[in-house]
């Protein structure tokens, strides 16, 4: 496989003065098609991001990295920025046949997202764009403006039978371009007017915004929201989860969504041994004392590249807990720094997994949480008229 090497300017040069971050004895990215390419960009240029470095999607025939060419020149290469792009998509409902979710069916109004969790098991999906899962997926985003009427277009197919739609599994729905853009809103509206259910998860404190739909829809028991709390460390987060709500400004929002009578839930996602894991009683707690009535939570994942993207950000801000981290680790996952097997990939196997389940659920039963669910209805579904069709006369 080719490598095109290609010159820059001085600025890169300082990026190649820092060697790809692994520990000792073990390779670079095993996972990357160039993983020797995998360079830390500096820290200027990455500000307010959770990756290190922006090496090539997985499926690319070349790769670009910057180097020093002796030359120098007169400025530094600007910061990244965020960009948006138009998804044309035709379609916005995603079906999936996972036997360890609960859900068949699922809306992403964006691809990639601002939020830059270092940790997102969505990240390798940027590389089906042509895009590096590390930096640009947190700065080359693509809006799907259409998906409101595309969606009603669907609902409206004489075969579709409703049943819950997930949002915000893949890429949060809710990341700092809907403010602008408001597809959520139009979403919702949709969902609302045609009474589908509709469960809903973010990081974001935006998700409030909406209060007026929730809360008519939660009216139906057409509607359900997770709010992702990670950390009570305002460090921790904006470190590893650099524009996402800070975790006051989640459990606020979680505290105003369950005052207005929507059904909520605390997601503790992902649990990170060793890094995160010995706050999961507070934020239980924190979460209990307000009200919510459920909570859940996932073990870290490290699929594809996001294994490497974590090593690189572990390395560079926790050196001291790498080698603690990744094994244990390894220890939920068969020895292995992932395991996909379906029922095992969110929870892990083996004595640590186990023990952080058992914590979870005594820590539940104590807190009175999970002890009543709120379960969605379809019974107000109204298929919506599709175009060119005939209106009802009486």
């Amino acid at each position: 496989m080719a490598c095109y090497v290609h010159s820059m300017s001085r600025a890169s040069s300082v990026a190649l003065k820092h060697p790809p971050v692994t520990a000792p004895s073990e390779p670079a990215g095993a996972l990357s098609p160039f993983p020797e390419l995998a360079v830390a960009i500096e820290r200027d240029r990455r500000r307010g991001r959770g990756a290190q470095s922006n090496a090539s999607g997985r499926y690319e025939s070349e790769a670009r990295v910057a180097f020093d060419d002796g030359w120098q020149s007169l400025e530094d290469l600007p910061p990244f920025k965020t960009s948006v792009t138009v998804d044309t998509a035709r379609k916005v409902i995603t079906r999936n046949d996972s036997p360890d979710i609960g859900f068949d069916r699922s809306i992403n109004p964006y691809r990639g997202c601002e939020h830059g969790c270092v940790y997102c098991f969505a990240r390798p999906t940027h590389a089906y764009m042509g895009l590096s899962p590390g930096i640009d997926f947190e700065s080359r985003l693509f809006v799907k403006p259409d998906a409101p009427v595309l969606l009603e277009k669907e609902l409206a197919a004489p075969g579709y039978e409703p049943r819950m739609i997930a949002i915000g599994t893949n890429t949060d729905p809710y990341q700092p371009i809907e403010r602008d853009h408001k597809i959520m809103r139009g979403i919702l509206e949709v969902l609302e007017r045609t009474g589908h259910p509709v469960g809903i998860v973010t990081k974001s404190a935006l998700v409030v915004r909406d209060l007026d739909i929730l809360s008519r829809m939660a009216k139906r028991n057409l509607v359900k929201v997770g709010v992702s709390v990670t950390t009570m460390d305002a460090k921790l987060a904006r470190t590893m989860e650099p524009r996402a709500s800070t975790p006051s400004k989640r459990l606020e929002a979680l505290k105003i969504l369950t005052e207005a009578g929507i059904p909520t839930k605390v997601m503790i996602s992902p649990i990170i041994p060793a890094l995160n894991d010995q706050e999961m009683e507070r934020i239980l707690d924190s979460a209990a004392h307000i009200g919510v009535p459920e909570a859940s939570h996932i073990l870290l994942r490290l699929p594809l590249e996001v294994r490497d993207l974590f090593r690189e950000w572990l390395m560079a801000n926790y050196p001291d807990r790498y080698r603690h981290v990744f094994t244990l680790i390894r220890d939920m996952r068969d020895g292995r720094d992932y395991d996909s097997q379906w029922g095992t990939r969110m929870k892990g196997t083996g004595p640590m997994a186990w023990m952080i389940g058992r914590r979870f659920d005594i820590a539940c039963d104590k807190l009175g949480l999970n002890k009543r669910r709120s379960k969605l209805t379809t019974d107000h579904f109204a298929r919506p008229k599709a175009n060119g069709e005939q209106l009802d006369l009486f």
